[in-house]
């Protein structure tokens, strides 16, 4: 990989706690190949982030809606000022320290090369809060926000985290990975984890027979997707699929809830 390359890690954040922010910000200042860390505060920005070794932009109102709008607008900074990867980081989760040098590897070792690879689906491990691993496998064919890493083909795409209607902001992740499905784009995945999730979803607790620590989440509804869309007038209904850069409508979208995708 040429030495020139510059990659960037996108990071949304509110009002997460500041130990969480920081061992999100040293896990991007410890990767093996370095990368630019932005982080984009969606109208609380905290101030000792100004002295950390990152770039802090700063929203100056809540958008309210999962980090959608924050990470749209930090990712078109990047596709903007030439940097040849973007990756997303949420503010209370982390990287392995070989994250980027993982994906990179994975383009690499795409069958046609790495430049006609147009993204990398890294994995990731749940985490409790005190770091312990969760025996929990991904959903089949889920592509969380985190395990995304873009490369140049796939930066035309990067506009419709912000583009998205707020309506589908509880499953923009699922509605970007089916952004790059419809487009047809090249794909190289990462076979070890270098994702770590803070799972604080109370239904994966649920599951393993276990008490959910204090502060978990129940998971959140999608329900009203459906009934929305199908209030749309024809119009509307087109340009909130152009908006989402997707065909939205199809009756398995209408009925869902989400958990640990966000």
């Amino acid at each position: 990989m040429s030495a020139d390359k510059r990659y960037a890690i996108i990071t949304p954040y509110w009002n997460e706690d500041r130990a969480l922010l920081e061992r999100c910000i040293k896990s991007v200042r410890g990767q093996t190949v370095a990368a630019d860390h932005l982080l984009v505060a969606d109208g609380l920005p905290q101030a000792w982030i100004d002295r950390e070794p990152v770039r802090h932009f700063k929203l100056d109102r809540t958008h309210g809606d999962y980090g959608k709008t924050p990470r749209g607008i930090g990712a078109l900074i990047a596709v903007a000022e030439g940097y040849d990867a973007i990756g997303f980081l949420d503010a209370d989760n982390w990287f392995e320290n070989d994250h980027v040098e993982s994906c990179l590897d994975a383009a690499r070792g795409d069958a046609e090369g790495y430049d006609q690879c147009d993204y990398v689906v890294a994995r990731r491990l749940f985490r409790r809060p005190d770091e312990s691993i969760m025996p929990l496998g991904e959903e089949p064919g889920h592509v969380d926000t985190n395990c995304f890493f873009l490369l140049r083909g796939s930066f035309y795409c990067v506009a419709n985290w912000a583009t998205m209607p707020k309506e589908l902001s509880v499953i923009s992740d699922r509605v970007f990975r089916d952004v790059l499905k419809s487009r047809g784009l090249r794909f190289a995945s990462v076979q070890k984890p270098t994702v770590n999730y803070h799972c604080m979803w109370q239904s994966l607790y649920d599951a393993l027979k276990e008490t959910p620590p204090e502060g978990a989440k129940p998971n959140v509804s999608t329900r009203a997707i459906g009934p929305w869309l199908r209030t749309l007038p024809p119009r509307e209904l087109e340009i909130v699929r152009r908006l989402a850069g997707i065909r939205l409508g199809a009756p398995e979208q209408q009925n869902q809830d989400a958990g640990p995708e966000e």
